[in-house]
């Protein structure tokens, strides 16, 4: 008997929950899973993979799931103000603003590195006679550095431009950047350990750390503070209700902007949501701080929804990735991977061995974010930095103030490039060859390359 509503959404969100629930198990219990710290969300869209191209499912609706868990993640990112307590300190201002800049202008070195490469193959199979889309290469910074929500929001508008399968090349792309995250990452880390090139010295990881969950009793430091009464309205449907408003109101205004540019530029804007959301949600929170009711935002609550965001994207990113596309493309995916993630890792060990200070947890900070996410970035930190005494957790939020606007003039150059301004692979792989010495230079002119410290 047929049911009397549609159930396919719920039913696609049974199915993620279940994969993250069976990533979170076999982290329980495998040690060389916890060893390498595979967190429940790639493992659980691994075997998401695995399953829904076993038995032949349709993958647009993961597709659909993840880019707008992404959407909701950066939302809830803009409505969430930094405590008092997060924000630097007099001592810290001065060696943390550097860090800080550090961080963000390493975020654009690599994203010019990255694309670099991909073009670059890109470049030499085309001259070799290959069909391959000349964009190809350059989803790698937006896999590696931006992540599965942005490779797949902008994939899939240039599918609308003429490059066949680019979101799911993206999204590819963005799986095995978590991948180069963990594998690489963590011999990295574990490298600077054995130096003893850590500021505060290494400690243990406990127990729940390495499993993925807490033991019966333990005492949880965090305290979920509360900001309206639950016999009113239950602070987390508050909390979702001001991202729902952010949502619908990012949705209109990009839905105008859209209209209003018209053209390519037009469809490239629905790539853009995320960002705009995130400002709308900016926005909103100071309202809120204009009319005095910004109390009702409670900050780990929002933190809260963020990582239920991102844990989720991940595993429908997995869930999205379609074999027998991907079969097509697996030499230039392979290849343009394996390439960029050794040009990160070398532009991590380069510049962070003649960083002034913090170098070992501030590559491990960078070399997450450049690969995965900045929850990998900050999974790596908590090895070699476990109770967080250094001020690099910190000045992974506050790089922000420098990333956003680097990545918001890379993505809408590697947007345009190919597409409106009709340049070949080669040219706008000259264009980021160009962008990385600015960057270097940028480096170069505030003092953030010195004489290697080890």
């Amino acid at each position: 008997m047929e049911p009397i509503f549609p159930f396919n959404f719920m039913l696609i969100f049974s199915f993620l929950s279940a994969m993250l629930l069976v990533g979170f198990l076999i982290r329980a219990k495998v040690g060389v899973i916890q060893r390498y710290l595979f967190p429940s969300s790639l493992l659980g869209g691994i075997i998401a993979f695995t399953i829904v191209n076993w038995l032949k499912w349709d993958t647009k609706i993961f597709e659909t799931f993840a880019y707008h868990f992404f959407n909701l993640s950066f939302v809830s990112i803009g409505l969430t103000p930094t405590p008092p307590e997060e924000k630097l300190s007099a001592h810290e201002s001065r060696d943390s603003f550097l860090g800080s800049l550090w961080m963000g202008t390493v975020e654009g070195v690599s994203f010019s590195l990255q694309a670099f490469i991909g073009g670059l193959v890109v470049a030499i199979y085309i001259f070799f006679g290959s069909t391959i889309h000349k964009a190809f290469g350059f989803l790698l910074p937006l896999g590696f550095e931006e992540g599965p929500g942005q490779a797949l929001s902008f994939g899939r508008v240039w599918e609308k431009m003429g490059f066949q399968d680019a979101a799911m090349v993206g999204i590819t792309f963005a799986i095995l950047g978590f991948l180069v995250a963990i594998v690489v990452g963590i011999p990295l880390v574990n490298w600077g350990i054995k130096k003893k090139l850590t500021a505060t010295g290494a400690e243990e990881l406990p127990e729940e750390f390495a499993k993925g969950y807490y033991p019966p009793g333990h005492e949880e430091d965090i305290t979920i503070r509360q900001t309206t009464h639950p016999a009113n309205i239950e602070s987390l449907a508050f909390q979702f209700a001001m991202i729902g408003i952010a949502y619908g109101i990012t949705y209109y205004f990009t839905w105008w902007l859209a209209g209003l540019i018209g053209g390519n530029m037009g469809k490239i804007t629905w790539g853009f949501f995320f960002l705009f959301g995130m400002v709308i949600a900016m926005g909103i929170q100071w309202l809120l701080k204009v009319f005095k009711v910004d109390y009702l935002i409670s900050v780990p609550l929002q933190r809260r929804i963020t990582g239920f965001s991102v844990d989720y994207l991940i595993v429908a990113t997995g869930a999205a990735i379609q074999l027998a596309i991907i079969g097509k493309y697996i030499g230039p995916i392979l290849i343009i991977a394996t390439l960029g993630a050794l040009v990160t890792l070398w532009i991590t060990l380069y510049f962070g061995r003649r960083l002034h200070s913090f170098n070992i947890e501030r590559m491990a900070a960078i070399f997450g974010t450049v690969t995965g996410t900045v929850s990998t970035g900050i999974l790596l930190l908590r090895i070699v930095d476990p109770e967080f005494k250094t001020p690099v957790v910190k000045e992974i939020g506050f790089m922000n103030i420098f990333a956003v606007p680097i990545i918001f003039v890379l993505t809408t150059v590697v947007n345009l490039a190919p597409f409106s301004w009709k340049l070949s692979a080669i040219e706008v792989t000259l264009i980021y060859f160009g962008f990385f010495f600015f960057f270097v230079a940028l480096l170069k002119l505030f003092g953030l390359i010195q004489k290697p410290k080890f």
